[in-house]
């Protein structure tokens, strides 16, 4: 720790408390102070306001050295092993595009799938015995763990994707009541045909007859599947249609306040020293203070929603909101769950879809089989399937299953370890290293690891499709 050292005779002899004295009486000390002093800081130190900030910035340049020897303290300073010395000299990106492509490839070679970062003091996992272990078996030893909800804590706020413990056990709970429900699935259902019905199919198809004329235009997919995901988990989340998939695709301060929100809340997992957004947080600055703007839009917004449907009424309403609020009473825990399920259905949905028209525009077969799956099972008629008639589609399951596996898009799950334990393969895990398990795959469909992009599909006789 580096101490800031005064002449403490001189200085505390013009010191009075609670007067403003003191400050001229600082200036005439700084002049008689006995050590040299650049030409260049002289000016600055001989007016109180500046010596006051020099001051400051010498505090914060302390705690920050400070907060660095104690974050590398914690971890590895060095390791000879082959894993580590790609990671600290970046090798792997001259083959691989990002980390977790690195870190898949590591797994692939791995005979236990599970690998440790020794300079990060972190497990990484992809066995589906360790995975059960972690989020199962031993699921109380494995929580989110503070650094987690830190990071996302002003956003998602109390949430259950944010909390752990009796918190998150409550939630759960009550999530679970009301996403069983045969209700609940029907609204859903009728939310995403009118969504597909009224304008995705229309905007596809209008795209589609632009094609072949000059004034064709280029229509990014993925940014239509994250329109139609918010649409959907907007309407569900909080009976709110924020309209994003219009056919001028407009502007939606929400969307675009929530995207920038969940990015730079992101962004704060990628510093390289948690004091850093915390110091910006502290003052207001940079994208701490972007963050602050976006986030406070989107809770003007979802505070005016719960408000609304307090006046007007709720107990008739369908949506994932209005049934929360039967059973809880803080608008705040309303905002923070619901907020929380926008955050998990939004990017993953519009991921999902992406992926999965990615796979099926690389492979007809696939498409051909799943086309005729479902004129059997519609009986070749022309309306929408019904959800009945979707479950049948045990093909186009099996399809959207290996695409998940393959290009899951929640990549990592990250827990910390309480307590020393011992994973299901053997490796051993102290309370100090935060083990990360991908997602756990079905072993009945056949293929590497996030193997290329081929679908490979083969339906299990030993189960029937649920």
């Amino acid at each position: 720790m580096l101490l800031l050292c005064f002449p403490s005779t001189q200085f505390m002899r013009h010191f009075k408390p609670y007067k403003l004295r003191w400050y001229s009486s600082l200036s005439r000390s700084v002049s008689s102070m006995e050590f040299q002093v650049s030409p260049l800081l002289q000016p600055l130190l001989t007016h109180h306001v500046f010596f006051f900030f020099f001051c400051f910035f010498l505090l914060i340049v302390s705690l920050f050295i400070f907060s660095v020897f104690v974050h590398f303290t914690k971890k590895r300073f060095y390791c000879n092993c082959d894993v580590c010395s790609a990671y600290l000299s970046s090798s792997w990106s001259k083959e691989f595009n990002n980390l977790c492509d690195w870190y898949t490839h590591l797994l692939q070679k791995s005979p236990t799938q599970t690998i440790t970062i020794h300079v990060l003091n972190n497990t990484i996992t992809a066995n589906p015995n360790n995975v059960e272990y972690i989020l199962k078996t031993r699921f109380e030893n494995y929580p989110k763990g503070k650094p987690f909800s830190t990071i996302l804590g002003d956003l998602l706020g109390k949430g259950i994707f944010n909390v752990d413990g009796d918190s998150w056990l409550l939630q759960k709970k009550v999530a679970s009541l009301e996403l069983a429900s045969i209700s609940i699935r029907t609204y859903a259902f009728d939310i995403v045909k009118n969504e597909i019905e009224s304008r995705l199919v229309p905007l596809l198809s209008l795209a589609a007859a632009e094609s072949n004329d000059s004034s064709s235009r280029l229509l990014d997919l993925q940014e239509v599947f994250r329109r139609f995901s918010f649409d959907n988990i907007c309407k569900f989340s909080f009976g709110l249609d924020p309209c994003c998939l219009a056919s001028s695709l407009p502007i939606s301060l929400f969307a675009n306040s929530f995207d920038l929100a969940s990015k730079l809340s992101a962004e704060r997992a990628m510093a390289a020293l948690p004091l850093v957004w915390k110091l910006k947080r502290l003052f207001n600055i940079g994208t701490e203070r972007e963050l602050k703007k976006a986030i406070k839009i989107v809770n003007v917004l979802a505070m005016e929603v719960i408000l609304q449907k307090r006046k007007l009424g709720f107990s008739t309403n369908q949506d994932l909101l209005s049934r929360f609020m039967n059973c809880i009473k803080d608008d705040k825990h309303l905002r923070d769950i619901v907020i929380s399920f926008i955050l998990a259905g939004r990017d993953t949905m519009a991921s999902a879809l992406t992926a999965f028209f990615f796979l099926l525009a690389h492979h007809p077969d696939v498409v051909s089989k799943i086309r005729a799956e479902s004129d059997q099972a519609t009986a070749g008629q022309l309306e929408f399937a019904s959800y009945n008639q979707i479950r049948e589609m045990h093909y186009l399951h099996a399809s959207v299953y290996e695409c998940l596996r393959l290009y899951p898009p929640v990549q990592f799950d990250s827990k910390f370890a309480q307590e020393d334990d011992v994973l299901a393969d053997g490796t051993f895990v102290s309370k100090v290293v935060e083990p990360k398990g991908a997602p756990a795959f079905d072993i009945g469909l056949t293929a590497m690891i996030r193997g290329g992009v081929q679908v490979v599909v083969k339906e299990r006789s030993d189960v029937a499709p649920q």
